[in-house]
């Protein structure tokens, strides 16, 4: 089992470049919220109650996010994830042409933002080489949301240590290549 901190910093690798950070805030949250969106209108009726395939996405992800190792970014993920699913949701109650209309639009949406921002990176994205990286994205992304606030300072070290300090490629050099 890998740690929070073996994720991100494998991560991280592929997540160097400024506007790629910044692509990600934008793209990892809408594909979350479409995933929220495509998985809310699979329902069974448990006890009386509706449980959604949205839900046991949500559980399992937050179980897999609380038990890296990193207690405070686990439950800081599922619960903005949470957020995501439950915003995403609210596009699940048209008509079946509507709910994947919104789910699929903005899952692509969030798709082509993330693959703008690898393009200024000049990397693919990680989950091409692990598929774990589709998980580890939104945790990446609150990380780096935390990191700015001046949570876990020495986990930031930890990974750039690793992976590098952020940076601005330049563009002209790339081109040039």
């Amino acid at each position: 089992m890998r740690s929070a901190n073996e994720l991100l910093s494998q991560y991280a690798t592929y997540h160097r470049d400024r506007r790629n950070i910044a692509t990600h805030f934008i793209g990892v949250p809408l594909i979350v919220m479409a995933v929220g969106t495509l998985f809310s209108r699979a329902a069974i009726s448990v006890g009386g109650q509706t449980l959604t395939g949205a839900m046991v996405v949500w559980v399992l992800a937050g179980l897999w996010y609380v038990t890296r190792g990193q207690l405070v970014l686990g439950v800081a993920v599922t619960s903005v994830a949470g957020a995501l699913f439950a915003l995403g949701s609210l596009f699940a109650g048209g008509s079946t042409l509507e709910w994947l209309g919104w789910g699929v639009g903005i899952f692509a949406v969030g798709w082509v933002i993330q693959f703008v921002g690898h393009w200024y990176e000049g990397k693919k994205p990680a989950f091409v080489d692990d598929l774990v990286g589709l998980l580890v994205g939104p945790m990446f992304v609150t990380a780096e949301a935390m990191f700015a606030l001046g949570w876990n300072k020495p986990l930031l070290a930890e990974i750039e240590k690793f992976a590098g300090p952020t940076h601005l490629r330049d563009m002209s050099k790339a081109k040039a290549a």
